[in-house]
Order: structure tokens, then sequence, then C-alpha cells
């Protein structure tokens, strides 16, 4: 058995819309998972060629510090990228771009993030969140008309959601409307944090509209040089300054029928499932920012002799490059597995996107800290990577979903199933999923009987079966957990944020378990046990810890100090400051 190759036409997976959604009932569909997808050959040279064209490109014309000087990428390396075919990756060949998979764009990200965060958040703007709902949800004469510029480089796309007073809670989006009687909408409003502000020439962008009395939103294709579209200021950042953010000004921008996209009423819709597509290109362009300073950090490691000997020899340095090692392989396997979830056509895969999105960026925060603390007072020095990594990617847990709003998206949209196979649990009311914390619309849950089923992995390798075997009482508490909670809190779940977090972070560790157990197993079938021995270590290093974490979690369900959190901090709010300083003033 190898692993298996996807491509982007397969058709959805009958019977199951989400695989994560199942195991907050406790089931684990691992047909799904197993076994592990890649590329196909054609596709994955043509990867390889892309990633080594972005190289060159990189080599030639790409200065990291001279970006964040210039605070610009420079227009020249977006034309050397079009001509080498890296600007429209995901877009249909024959509107000119690669037509690779959702696997194929983001092995590239990687790239894009190891030559410098900078690219990888512009290219993740007009590829991930920029186009790619006009690739998605465009009409044909939309694809014909805005996709060969996109693709070949000579114009930049951009994604203007982001509003003053609607950051994670698009409902308070103030941009308005309203539809004349020729069928052309005219849109009020203003956008900030928009990447691509200035250089950008198609954006796509978000108003609420009225619909039969009902509000709902509409998605709309701007183009720069419409009568009323104005670039405001540009903002001045601490990390990221080659990134082009501005404010967007819509003054009564009349946009014609035919720049609407999608059908008017289904904003929303839209815009989640661009941003659950553009998180993951988050989460693999984040999986090489950390290979590209793990590899420095090794290399350091190894050269750097202190009391005699080289300090890769120190225990305690052995403990920081073999966790992030095998946290690595990891989030690497937690990504691309949900890269092919995605290739497969599953139809729902937004909880998998948030937790590669969540896991992904917080450990290149600590990848960051770390490789910096091993490098010691030299990585203090700006003549050094580490600063500006720092200040570019503290971003990444902040945008495209703040990674809290996104724990809390993680434990609703997984405990909506369960609340629907409940009966006698009056009054649950989940919110769709999140709606109460303000990034998704209401909903209700209904109560029909559930029976659980707790499943166990049979598709793992033999060799695997100890670190496969813990999975399944994994699951099953996690399906108790969520029924226990809904049963005490009811409708007020939506605001038990504590212990949201808890099962949102177990399911996540168990989602990753079940990734390395699947790539694990596809090399072993592969290369054969003996040969795939560093592979098999890893992977029960990784499910080891990853394990204890899920156990601690679901522990906290029940024995927790939240009650004096809430009121320790109540305090403070009271009285405005922290309040207990050894010497008063």
């Amino acid at each position: 058995m190898e692993a298996a190759t996807t491509k982007q036409s397969e058709q959805p997976l009958a019977g199951v819309s989400s695989f994560s959604k199942s195991l907050f009932l406790g089931e684990i569909h691992e047909e799904i998972v197993f076994p592990f997808p890649k590329p196909d050959d054609s596709e994955q040279e043509k990867i390889r060629g892309l990633c080594q064209a972005m190289r060159e490109v990189a080599a030639e014309m790409i200065d990291p510090r001279e970006v964040e000087s210039k605070r610009w990428i420079g227009d020249e390396t977006i034309a050397a990228m079009g001509e080498r075919g890296l600007m429209g990756l995901y877009v249909p060949e024959e509107y000119g771009g690669q037509g690779l998979s959702q696997t194929g764009y983001c092995r590239v990200s990687e790239v894009f993030a190891q030559v410098d965060p900078t690219l990888s958040v512009i290219m993740g703007v007009h590829q991930s969140i920029g186009m790619k709902g006009i690739v998605i949800f465009g009409t044909d004469e939309q694809k014909a008309r805005f996709l060969p510029d996109l693709a070949s480089g000579r114009k930049l796309a951009g994604f203007a959601l982001t509003e003053p007073d609607a950051g994670s809670d698009v409902h308070g989006m103030h941009t308005r409307a309203e539809r004349e009687a020729d069928g052309a909408w005219r849109v009020n409003g203003m956008k900030h944090y928009i990447g691509n502000g200035e250089k950008g020439s198609t954006f796509v962008t978000f108003a609420a509209t009225e619909h039969d009395g009902e509000r709902r939103h509409t998605a709309f294709i701007l183009e720069k040089g419409m009568e009323g579209f104005e670039v405001g200021k540009r903002f001045d950042t601490m990390g990221l300054r080659g990134n082009d953010l501005r404010e967007l000004h819509l003054n009564g921008v009349r946009v014609p029928p035919e720049n609407v996209l999608g059908e008017p009423g289904d904003g929303f819709k839209i815009a989640m499932h661009i941003l659950n597509n553009g998180r993951m290109s988050l989460g693999t362009g984040s999986v090489g920012g950390a290979k590209f300073l793990l590899d420095r950090t090794i290399e350091h490691v190894k050269e750097r002799k202190q009391f005699g000997q080289p300090i890769a020899d120190f225990e305690l340095v052995q403990d920081k490059v073999g966790w992030m090692v095998s946290y690595l392989f990891g989030i690497e396997s937690m990504a691309y597995l949900t890269c092919g979830l995605v290739d497969k056509g599953l139809p729902d895969y937004s909880l998998e996107s948030a937790m590669v999105k969540v896991s992904s960026t917080e450990f290149l925060w600590y990848a960051v800290n770390r490789s910096l603390q091993l490098k010691g007072g030299a990585g203090y020095m700006r003549d050094e990577p580490y600063e500006k990594v720092l200040r570019d990617t503290r971003i990444f847990p902040i945008f495209e979903g703040s990674n809290d709003v996104m724990r809390a998206f993680v434990a609703l949209s997984g405990m909506k199933p369960v609340g629907e196979r409940l009966k006698g649990l009056g009054g649950v009311n989940l919110g769709d999923p999140i709606g109460s914390i303000g990034v998704l619309a209401d909903y209700v849950a209904g109560r029909v009987q559930r029976e659980m089923r707790p499943d166990r992995i049979t598709k793992a390798h033999a060799d695997l079966d100890s670190i496969a075997a813990p999975v399944t009482d994994q699951v099953k508490r996690l399906a108790s957990a969520s029924e226990s909670l809904l049963r005490e809190h009811k409708g007020e779940i939506i605001r038990r944020q504590f212990q949201q977090k808890r099962l949102s972070d177990a399911v996540s560790d168990i989602y990753a378990q079940i990734a390395v157990l699947s790539r694990a197993t596809a090399h072993l079938h592969e290369h054969g046990v003996e040969p795939s021995g560093q592979e098999r270590y890893i992977a029960k290093s990784f499910c080891t810890r990853a394990a204890r974490r899920v156990d601690s979690n679901l522990d906290q369900v029940e024995n927790n100090d939240d009650e004096s959190q809430i009121a320790i901090a109540k305090l403070a709010y009271k009285r405005g400051s922290y309040g207990y300083a050894f010497f008063e003033d």
C-alpha cells in the first residue's frame, strides 16, 4: 500500500461531510484519512519545478531586508514570478495558471515563506484569498475576464473583508450595497488592513445587502479605477513592512451586475469558504518558515562550542531541537492531510483548516523564539534574521481568524452534531457555530437521540499499534466530554470559553495523531519497516506527547480553576490595575 494520489476533480466522499466533526460523535471514519494523500507523479514533478523557480527568483531578486526598507517586494519581482508561472498556481491552465491541487499550491507556499514572510503574505493575499473566490465561485465570463491577468502577474488581487468595527465579528460589517433599477449596486463603506491595497487591481469585497427585508451579505469584484473607489492611508506595522497594507474607501462605488461574485446574499458563505482555503496555505507557510529556522538552528548548535564541546551535545539543547523536529512532523502531517481532504472533495474541512492554522502559527512563534534562544546573544543582533522573523510572524496567530476565535469555532462547530443527536436537552442553542462571539450566524441545534459508536483505528501499520490504540479512548472521551458539557450548560455553552479551548485543543491533538499515523503508515508500507525507523521513532514521540496533552485537556473539563481565574480577572477590571504591588507608590 502506498500513499493515495489525489486530484482536484475527485468527487466528495459519500456519507460523511466532515471528518473532525465526526470525532466529536465518537466516530473515526478512517477510510477518509487512510492512506495518506499525495499528488500524482506528474504534479509532483511540476511542483518541484515551481519550487526551484521560486528559489531562483529569490536568489536573483529578493533581499528580505531590502524588501523591508523599500516597503515592497518589487514590481520587477512580481513580473519575474509571473514569467515563471508562480502567480497563478491554483488557477486552471485554461486561464493561464498552473492548475495545481490544494496540496500542490500549499507546497509551493512553503517556499514563499522560506524566502521571506512578507512574500508569503503578499502571495497569500493574491492567490489564497484574493483570486481564490473568482476561481471557485466566478462565472465562466468572470474567470475569462480576470484570471489571465492575475495568473500572469500583470495584475494583483486583494481581499477586502475587514473593517474598523468588524474584524472577527463579520456580522458587524458597516459597508452597505443597494441595488439600483438597472441591476447595478452602489457600495458605500470602508475596509481596512487590506493587503496589496495600493498595488492591487482586483479586489473581492463584501457588503451588507437587503433581501426581502432580511439583512445578508453579497460578494463583489471591485476594480481599481471604478468611480468612488479610493485607496487610503498605509498602515505603519511592526512587521511585514513590505506588505502594502491599506484602507480602502468605497464612496458610492457603482458595481455592475456582472461583477457580483456568486449569488446576491451568499457573501458570508463565500467569505468563509475562501478563508478556510487561506488558512491552509497560512498553515503550510508556517511549516515552511519553521523548516527554515530549524535548519539554521541545527547548523548552529553543531558548530557552536561551549565548555569544550558542541552545544548540540547538551540535553537542554537536544530537548528543544528534538521537540521542534517531532512537532514540525506533526503539523506538516496535519496540513497535508487536510490539503488531501480538499483534493478528495470532502465537503466540509472547516474544522481541519482552523486546527491547522492554530497549531502551525503557534508552533512557528515557538520555533522563532527557541531558535533565537539557541543562537544566543548573536541572535539578538539585527544582522541575523530572527528579530525580523519575530516581528513578521507575530501577526500570524491573529489574522485570517484569530486563534482564540478559531478555537471557539472548532469546539462549537464540533459540538453542533452532538447536540443534534441528544434528546431531552431542551434549550440547546449553539449559534452557527460561534455567532455569540460574532463570527457566524445563530443556529438552533435539533434534538435527536444519539447512539455513541466508539471506533478504533484499524488501518495503521502494525508497528504503530502502541500509539494508534490510545486514540480510540481519546475519541470516546472527547465525545463524552462534549455531551456532558452540553447537558450541563445547554445554551450557555456558547459562553464557556475555557471549556471550548480544552475541547478544541484536544480534538486538534487527536487529529494530529491520526495524521501522523496515516503518514507513517504510508511510509512503512512503501519503504519497509527497517528503512522507516526514523519516521517511526518521530511518530511515536509526537503521538505520545500529543496523547498526554489530550488527556490533560479532557481531565480539566471536570477538574479546573476556571471560576478562580474569572474572579481574579473581574477584580482586576474593577480596580483598573494590578493592585497587589509590594511597594505602594
